[in-house]
């Protein structure tokens, strides 16, 4: 069919897992370079290891799509991403990771501030990665809104990433990471958090 877009997943093996290795690579950098914009260096250098690990790895390359993440196909054909559940349990800028059982009740908490800025600058990178050149500053703002994510996460986190993205829709990356950074180095100097 003409114009159609080829379903990577029929691609030969190889094939995909070159691709999704430059995915990864690409992500990584992308993220390496916001998490440095805002004063947080070591968690730049080590964001997302996990995906070169064989239960994320083998996973996310027989679902590569190259358009959107490899665990997206996974649970909508399964109902669950068996890789997803191995990354999002050990990589702590994920707010999923921060639930937890308290008062006998499954509840989410509040993300740590440093954990917070990498979740922002990962969706900035995912944004870049998959839209490519159809990214603009309200990318990270415009996906947040499609997603039911408000309803699981803790309000004081959830406020600060709306809040945030906006930031970046109305202004762009430097100047909120500019921000970022200030915040970030005085939170590890003190441990304030700033307000909104």
């Amino acid at each position: 069919m003409e114009g159609m877009q080829k379903n990577t997943i029929d691609e030969p093996y190889l094939k995909r897992l070159s691709a999704h290795l430059r995915t990864i690579n690409e992500h990584r950098y992308q993220v390496m370079k916001n998490c440095f914009a805002c004063g947080l260096y070591r968690q730049g250098l080590t964001h997302d290891l996990s995906k070169y690990s064989f239960s994320e790895f083998h996973e996310s390359v027989k679902y590569f799509q190259g358009t959107r993440s490899p665990y997206a196909y996974e649970k909508e054909h399964f109902g669950y991403a068996a890789g997803w559940l191995h990354h999002k349990g050990r990589n702590k800028h994920h707010w999923e990771y921060w639930y937890d059982v308290i008062n006998g009740k499954w509840q989410p908490l509040e993300m740590p501030f440093n954990y917070f800025v990498e979740m922002v600058c990962d969706r900035v990178a995912a944004c870049r990665i998959y839209q490519k050149e159809k990214y603009t500053k309200e990318s990270a703002l415009n996906y947040y809104l499609t997603r039911n994510d408000s309803l699981y996460m803790h309000p004081a986190t959830n406020a600060r990433l709306k809040y945030v993205l906006e930031q970046i829709a109305s202004r762009g990356e430097d100047a909120v990471f500019q921000e970022l950074k200030q915040q970030v180095k005085q939170w590890k100097k003190d441990g304030t958090v700033p307000t909104l």
